[in-house]
């Protein structure tokens, strides 16, 4: 039996996978708003991360990203965290061709999925990145230079004492209101009311933000943000999902 090569895809997976300790050896316990799931990576995905990464994928880096150089345009640029599988990410890509989409997904099989996906559509306004949102934000991303925020359907870590795993505390709202440009917005979703409460209260706190909806609290499924299967299952079942639009001052 052959023995298969390591390739790229393999080794970003083990990359956002490994365990992070201190100098000295001690683990280091890091509080994230993820889990690493180990779905598998398919030899189609990671062909799509192999052939395709020079064009569509971005590294985490030291210093803040050249999006003019990365996109060649100066459009808006919309950061997406938590894509998925991707393709809803895609489709909006390909529909405002007047903006520019970067999306960070932990998970590689989802990249894979949405590089395929997105090369399939022949979407060139999208580039994708494989590493912690939180670390990408505070490095790669330079203050006041993203057009808008979209947060669909993170994971809503649903017990009580795992709420502290949230991805959206006030320290996150604070960090992404710091990277918007002026007028940048920010768009969340769940399907979990609770969730949507403590969401509301988070960017409801903070100063630099405004909030769109006409009640106070959430707005309509706007049209532009694809249905997804996910959400489609959801209204089958009878779940509610609330949306939450906010515009920096």
């Amino acid at each position: 039996m052959t023995e298969q090569k390591t390739t790229f895809a393999d080794q970003k997976r083990k990359t956002v996978e490994t365990a992070e300790f201190t100098e000295d050896g001690r683990y280091k316990r890091k509080v994230r708003s993820f889990v690493l799931r180990t779905g598998r990576l398919s030899e189609f995905q990671r062909n799509m991360m192999n052939e395709n990464w020079a064009t569509l994928g971005l590294e985490h880096q030291a210093t803040p990203f050249d999006f003019v150089q990365i996109y060649g345009n100066h459009n808006p640029v919309i950061l997406e965290i938590g894509f998925g599988m991707g393709k809803s990410l895609v489709e909006m890509a390909l529909q405002n061709p007047d903006k520019n989409y970067l999306g960070i997904e932990v998970h590689t099989p989802g990249v894979g999925a949405c590089i395929a996906y997105a090369v399939e559509k022949q979407v060139k306004n999208l580039r994708v990145i494989c590493h912690d949102a939180t670390e990408i934000l505070r490095d790669c991303i330079a203050d006041g230079s993203l057009g808008g925020l979209q947060l669909f359907f993170p994971d809503p870590w649903h017990k009580a004492k795992h709420h502290k795993r949230r991805i959206v505390q006030p320290h996150f709202v604070a960090q992404v209101t710091q990277k918007l440009m002026p007028q940048g917005f920010i768009h969340m979703a769940t399907d979990w009311e609770n969730y949507a409460e403590q969401m509301l209260n988070v960017l409801k706190s903070a100063v630099d933000l405004r909030n769109v909806s006409e009640t106070g609290d959430y707005i309509p499924r706007p049209d532009f943000r694809p249905l997804t299967k996910f959400e489609q299952r959801g209204h089958r079942l009878g779940h509610g999902v609330w949306d939450l639009y906010f515009i920096k001052k």
